[in-house]
């Protein structure tokens, strides 16, 4: 009686699943491992700069206060996605971001091309009480971050851990971004982190 190959592994639970894993493991790196060397794909997009001592700061306050958990940042090719929030996004603007913020959720809009949409005056309102300018939001308030200040007792330190991430900046911007800091407000960062967000985009088109 010949041996049918097949049926050995369908009905051995444990090489079944080992083969399962394999095929899977082959298949994620076909897929993958083409996207390390895209150049598209580990650049960032012409006329992108690194954010400043300020905008950095302010994107940890953003995921600090779990901004991120409520919008996104990822705008998909898709012309329900483009019509609302402009360009799809593109990996090139993400290359410096450590970590993403992509995000999968939408109770509140996406914040991708946010950047320059509505005037620092506008900002500061919409995060002291959104209803304010947005009747109908469900979005919380963030008095706080206007009485914080900053100390920028970190600030040179995370610029230097970006660096050995990728992200250019110099050793003067590193120097400097202590003092270019100290003594703004929380709200002032979080402001700046929002105001450069898509710009980029929204000058190539």
């Amino acid at each position: 009686m010949a041996i049918n190959k097949h049926e050995i592994v369908e009905k051995n639970v444990g090489v079944l699943m080992v083969m399962i894993c394999v095929a899977i493991s082959f298949a994620t790196l076909v897929e993958i491992v083409p996207l390390f060397f895209q150049k598209d794909l580990n650049e960032p997009v012409p006329g992108m700069k690194p954010l400043t001592a300020l905008q950095l700061e302010g994107r940890d306050i953003y995921i600090r206060e779990g901004c991120h958990v409520c919008h996104t940042q990822m705008i998909r090719p898709l012309r329900a996605e483009t019509e609302r929030y402009g360009h799809y996004s593109v990996a090139g603007e993400s290359v410096w971001d450590h970590p993403f913020l992509w995000g999968s959720k939408r109770t509140g809009p996406d914040l991708a091309r946010i950047g320059e949409k509505y005037s620092d005056d506008w900002q500061y309102v919409h995060l002291m009480n959104p209803r304010d300018v947005v009747p109908e939001s469900n979005m919380p308030g963030f008095p706080w971050l206007a009485e914080n200040k900053l100390d920028g007792e970190l600030t040179a330190k995370k610029m230097e851990i970006f660096r050995n991430f990728g992200v250019p900046y110099t050793d003067a911007d590193i120097q400097g971004g202590a003092a270019s800091v100290k003594g703004k407000t929380e709200m002032e960062a979080l402001i700046a982190y929002l105001q450069q967000l898509g710009t980029v985009m929204k000058q190539r088109r």
